[in-house]
């Protein structure tokens, strides 16, 4: 599988910031970066971040407040302040040399399996997998492996193939891979067959079911939980407040809000407890925003003050 793949890589390889300079910082970067986000958003963000923050010590030091800022829109924010946390051991525990074993970047925060593998192999030229949900796709349509993706014994069993099958120029391959997966091997559709290096060996080809695999444990559903949310103006201004330091979008800034669905009576029992007094109130209508486990089904309303 190793020569046709490199022969497809070197004619169609994405271009791409981190690729140019594939220094560690940059390849770790853009890896926790690309976590939850398309390569085509990610890029922006990247290059914005690295005005501001362009080596692992000026991470280290940059305040949580514009650390956050810096990420907003990419979502997970414990990604970055696990970034930042690894950035501090880099610069304490290696003097900000970067580690160059994959044992020693997976003992670093907010390290996986998947991105030890990428940055030592891509930054560092170590023969190590870099193995994600995209190689899972991709092996399971090579081989018409039925084999429930999220289970254990499956994803070792997929690493050791990957890393038995690694070249010298690992980082090139695990690129590849990234490829494949991104522009013929795709999710959530019909893969672009016709294009791809494995084609004439590709199992699920062969039988005329790429779109059977993989096959994923069914979802749970999501918990629903109903809210309050409140736009409250003060002349030109608005109330935020603060999400608790622990649990979901912590230490993030809001509009202030409340569990469930109020009443004309709740609500002005509310505004009393907020000691608000002269105000006047109207519904904002609703809105939905998903999270991966819960969705929040909300009710906005507009508290106008003529002042605190």
């Amino acid at each position: 599988i190793v020569k046709p793949l490199m022969q497809w890589y070197a004619k169609h390889a994405r271009t791409l910031p981190w690729r140019s300079d594939p220094t560690p910082y940059h390849v770790w970067l853009s890896e926790i970066m690309l976590q939850q986000t398309r390569v085509e958003a990610g890029i922006g963000y990247y290059d914005r971040f690295l005005e501001e923050l362009p080596d692992v010590q000026s991470l280290a030091a940059v305040s949580e407040e514009r650390l956050l800022k810096l990420w907003e829109g990419l979502g997970y924010y414990n990604r970055a302040r696990n970034l930042q946390k690894a950035a501090v051991q880099i610069c304490e525990q290696y003097q900000g040399k970067f580690p160059e074993s994959y044992e020693e970047w997976l003992a670093l925060p907010g390290i996986g399996a998947y991105t030890a593998g990428a940055v030592t192999s891509i930054a560092f030229g170590k023969k190590e997998a870099a193995v994600d949900g995209n190689v899972y796709r991709i092996y399971t349509r090579l081989y018409a492996d039925d084999t429930e993706i999220s289970k254990t014994a499956f994803q070792r069993n997929v690493r050791e193939t990957v890393k038995e099958a690694l070249p010298e120029e690992a980082g090139r391959f695990n690129q590849a891979l990234m490829d494949l997966g991104a522009l013929i091997c795709i999710p959530n559709g019909e893969p672009f067959c016709e294009n791809c290096p494995w084609e004439s060996i590709c199992k699920a080809h062969k039988y005329g079911q790429e779109t059977d695999f993989p096959v994923k444990a069914k979802k749970k559903q999501r918990k629903i939980e109903k809210k309050a949310v409140f736009l409250i103006e003060v002349s030109d201004k608005i109330i935020l407040h603060k999400r608790p330091e622990k649990g979901l979008l912590s230490g993030l800034w809001e509009l202030p809000n409340l569990d469930g669905e109020l009443s004309a009576k709740e609500l002005s029992e509310q505004m009393k407890k907020w000691e608000i007094g002269d105000y006047m109130i109207e519904p904002l209508g609703e809105g939905k925003h998903i999270f991966s486990h819960v969705e929040w089904h909300m009710t906005g309303y507009r508290v106008g003050l003529a002042a605190l």
